[in-house]
């Protein structure tokens, strides 16, 4: 960690920020030292290169599939589920991970296909295919990616029943364990299950979004067909993977054991495992909305009502159930998944199992003295310089310190924040509520429009509300994803700003799984500008700023102007690169800007975690560009926007990718790093990461990644780093 001249004091050594790969700090996968690197034998590297399918859809366009272009993410995130270095629970932790991926594709990605073919669209996308044509390349994708996350799922369960921990069957239960298993089931687990039976009185039930279902067929008197029968898995409700007796079991196959609990004097003929993806892209009429929360909570109700897209179901499921679901839930044949379990892959997330010796071993981030020398406070320590923190190797302790401080202090007389995914920390929102109840002003934005998030951030809204704080709820037409905190304090001199800007969420839990970047800062330019920025956000003020790019207003042109610089520099053959690092590019107009960079000789150097749909090395079109995308134990989730400016370099860092909804729908804030010691910081970071081998992938002109050969990881080197 950088510190100012004045130093805060770290509780563990911390070298300067982003060990360079010449003299890196490795460790095995998330060691705390690198002692325990040389005790531990690594696992043997993959022999044979690997490499994704092509995300080239149309061979004649510019641009790479966006669908195609996520679907090789997965897949590259399901090679660390087969990475014979990584221990056998997180290989079935980065297999569920596939699965919860590929549920929100579908049910937001795929869902918004159905609809644009619903709506009558014929005009192509932007890599010039219709959205016809894309779903038919979508659905064989992923049907072929459906087994694959089952097949890394069902090896990793074997290489835990290699270490004991063993997923068992009822059936293979001996006569005593199965009695202690039927009497968990009728005290446990049979209150909270509902039968529901189709027939003349009783119509086909609604299917909720995600739920798992136990398709249950019934004996009818001689010569009837058979009546059909719903339960509900009550997952959410109790676990997936139920620990009964010292016994793991899967909670569908506890119930399908004993389903004839539910239907005494009824003869049951079978039972199928079914599962359901609804669309839940939601859209409303913002404009129209006299109160915005009441809108996005009838938003959310209508949610669980949307249409369905995907139908897994087992693979030995007779041909007239499968019709009969297919036609229930108005689907197409290519849209039913014939799998061979277990289903909803996702839910396997949270095994309640605790071996440490199976997982990547503990991390502890550093936490920093934000105190100073002389512990005279955080504020005193950012008067005399910023202070850069890279998470999750620093913690996250660190700013809710220094929220915790403002709300105590009796100078600090405001409190203005961001909020577009709270998490359910406490101390956030009790840092919040005191400030709030000690007279403070404490303006909360609070983003209404996250998705997936909706429904905590109203509660947090209400709760704030009630304890004082002025809540916005955003711009119209706009989701506020800035990651920005100011706290004005009186002082001696006057009133003085001190902000911290991010990459990342205000979520302590995200923050120990994400990587993320924050600034705290007490230059008083930066401070004008966020206080410009709050002033647009709550008052729709105007707003001019010296140097942050503000979204949707200015980030689009300074981006822009940022690149033609470069070109200019090459064209004068000054020094000219751009070195970038964010979780996806779609916008065509900033990869048209890239692409001519490249004609003009500046060397482009992309870490795209996610999407990407600039075609690279491409002759006359993408020669000096270059696109490497980094997956590890934690998620990378910062931004960093790096230019050569002939010779003197720039940076800039902040909330936005290269997307039109970053740039054109939502407000993001990105700061340039004014400190010439945190800029070389944040190259550092750069440049370690684009030296890794162990979670890289490279993309090729032919759309294709191929996975970095080597062990030399950029996550190990900042955790050695810090626990050095």
């Amino acid at each position: 960690m950088s510190m100012s001249a004045k130093s805060a004091k770290t509780k563990k050594t911390a070298p300067k920020l982003g060990a360079t790969p010449e003299n890196p700090a490795p460790v095995e996968q998330g060691e705390a030292s690198p002692k325990s690197a040389k005790a531990k034998k690594a696992a043997p590297a993959p022999a044979e290169p690997q490499y994704t399918l092509s995300t080239v859809a149309n061979p004649e366009s510019r641009l790479l599939n966006r669908e195609l272009s996520w679907l090789a993410f997965n897949d590259r995130v399901l090679a660390e589920a087969r990475d014979p270095r990584n221990p056998p629970l997180e290989k079935l932790k980065y297999a569920a991970i596939c699965g919860n991926n590929l549920d929100e594709f579908f049910m937001v990605r795929v869902a918004g296909i159905h609809r644009q073919i619903a709506a009558g669209v014929h005009t192509p996308g932007p890599d010039g295919l219709l959205p016809r044509e894309t779903l038919k390349l979508v659905r064989e994708r992923t049907h072929a990616m459906l087994d694959e996350i089952e097949k890394a799922t069902r090896a990793a369960l074997r290489e835990l029943e290699g270490h004991g921990v063993v997923i068992s069957k009822v059936d293979e239960l001996d006569k005593g364990t199965r009695a202690q298993v039927r009497e968990h089931y009728l005290a446990e687990i049979q209150p909270v299950l509902t039968p529901l039976i189709v027939d003349p009185g009783h119509p086909f039930p609604y299917l909720s979004n995600l739920s798992l279902n136990l398709a249950v067929i019934l004996k009818t008197k001689k010569g009837e067909e058979p009546d059909f029968a719903r339960v509900k898995i009550p997952v959410g409700i109790l676990p997936r993977v139920v620990n009964i007796g010292g016994k793991l079991l899967m909670l569908e196959d506890v119930i399908a054991a004993h389903i004839g609990e539910l239907f005494k004097g009824r003869k049951v003929l079978d039972v199928h495992v079914f599962r359901v993806t609804r669309n839940t892209d939601y859209e409303f009429e913002e404009e129209e909305a006299e109160d915005l929360l009441a809108t996005i909570e009838d938003a959310l109700r209508r949610r669980r009502f949307g249409a369905a897209v995907r139908l897994e179901v087992e693979r030995d499921t007779p041909a007239d159930l499968l019709d009969f679901l297919q036609e229930k839930l108005h689907l197409n044949p290519e849209d039913i998944f014939l799998l061979s379990g277990p289903l909803g892959t996702a839910d396997l997330m949270g095994l309640p199992v605790q071996r440490p010796d199976l997982s990547f071993p503990s991390y502890s981030p550093a936490v920093a003295d934000l105190d100073g020398d002389d512990d005279e406070g955080i504020f005193d320590t950012l008067a005399h310089g910023d202070v850069l923190m890279h998470h999750p190797y620093d913690s996250f302790v660190n700013i809710l310190h220094f929220l915790e401080e403002a709300a105590r202090d009796p100078q600090v007389l405001a409190i203005k924040q961001t909020l577009y995914r709270t998490g359910d920390d406490p101390r956030l929102l009790g840092a919040l509520r005191t400030a709030a109840e000690n007279g403070k002003q404490v303006v909360a934005m609070i983003e209404l429009k996250a998705r997936f998030d909706e429904q905590r951030n109203i509660s947090w809204a209400r709760k704030l509300e009630r304890a004082g704080a002025h809540v916005v709820y955003g711009m119209m037409g706009l989701k506020t994803h800035a990651k920005v905190t100011m706290i004005v304090r009186r002082e001696a001199g006057g009133l003085r700003r001190y902000v911290h800007i991010g990459t990342g969420n205000y979520n302590p839990k995200t923050a120990r799984l994400y990587t993320d970047l924050s600034l705290l800062t007490s230059d008083s330019e930066l401070g004008a500008d966020v206080a410009e920025l709050f002033n647009h956000l709550t008052g729709s003020a105007a707003a001019e700023y010296t140097h942050l790019l503000v979204a949707p207003d200015t980030a689009r042109s300074g981006f822009e102007a940022l690149i033609e610089r470069e070109i200019e520099h090459a064209q004068a053959g000054r020094e000219a690169w751009i070195k970038a690092k964010f979780n996806q590019l779609t916008d065509p107009a900033m990869i048209e800007a890239l692409y001519r960079a490249s004609q003009a000789g500046v060397q482009v150097d992309l870490v795209i975690r996610g999407v990407c749909c600039l075609r690279p090395a491409m002759a006359g079109l993408s020669e000096t560009i270059r696109v490497h995308s980094l997956l590890g134990r934690y998620l990378e989730h910062a931004r960093i926007y790096a230019f050569g400016n002939g010779g003197m370099p720039e940076v800039y860092f902040g909330s936005a990718d290269w997307m039109s909804r970053n740039l054109d729908r939502r407000v993001e804030v990105i700061a340039p790093v004014l400190d010439d010691r945190h800029r070389q910081d944040f190259l550092n970071i750069f440049n370690t990461e684009w030296h890794d081998q162990r979670g890289s992938w490279v993309l090729g002109a032919d759309g294709r990644y191929e996975k970095c050969a080597g062990d030399l990881s950029a996550q190990q080197t900042f955790a050695g780093a810090r626990s050095a």
